[in-house]
């Protein structure tokens, strides 16, 4: 959860000729699979890509993100760069100790939408409660879940041998052996 504060502005009203004063207003965010689904659904593309996001889309997902009651819709016209930074490094952020070793020639990733997201959601079982986690903790579980799930590789030859030499070579040297 992220809470932010769009700061108060003076404005001027070219119609009625006269400044308008805008209160500081205090969001809620959170970055998880129900504001995902419901940026997709809006803009009936997929969030999770590396294409740059416009301003307008940038906002509407702080929108979709924001779980405060009650915000004027006017009051995502006042969010500054600085807020924009802050949410950016907010839904970047991992939120887990976990970590994985990339493959090697791992490089064909496949579109991620919110519907593949609930779809690996219902293969794991893992329940609908997580579908309002920070949405990287959820990715990594899910990731965990389908590393876990891999039947264990196959070692090569040369690795069994190898183990098998220091193993041999361990036990010579506490035994004093030569064989």
């Amino acid at each position: 959860m992220l809470k932010i504060t769009i700061p108060p502005q003076e404005l001027f009203d070219e119609v009625k000729q006269e400044f308008i004063y805008t209160k500081s207003v205090e969001l809620v965010l959170e970055h998880s699979l129900v504001s995902l689904s419901r940026w997709e659904s809006r803009w009936k593309k997929p969030f999770l890509t590396k294409e740059n996001k416009t301003r307008e889309e940038t906002i509407d997902y702080i929108h979709a993100m924001t779980i405060t009651q009650n915000v004027k819709n006017e009051d995502y016209n006042h969010i500054t760069q600085d807020i924009i930074n802050q949410v950016t490094d907010y839904i970047d952020d991992p939120m887990s100790a976990t970590t994985f070793r990339e493959e090697k020639g791992s490089s064909g990733r496949e579109i991620v939408t919110a519907e593949l997201i609930f779809y690996w959601m219902i293969a794991f079982q893992i329940p609908f409660e997580c579908q309002k986690w920070h949405l990287n903790r959820l990715l990594t579980l899910i990731r965990l879940c389908n590393v876990k799930n891999q039947p264990k590789k196959k070692r090569s030859r040369a690795d069994i041998l190898k183990e098998n030499k220091m193993l041999n070579d361990t036990r010579r040297a506490k035994l004093n052996s030569k064989g």
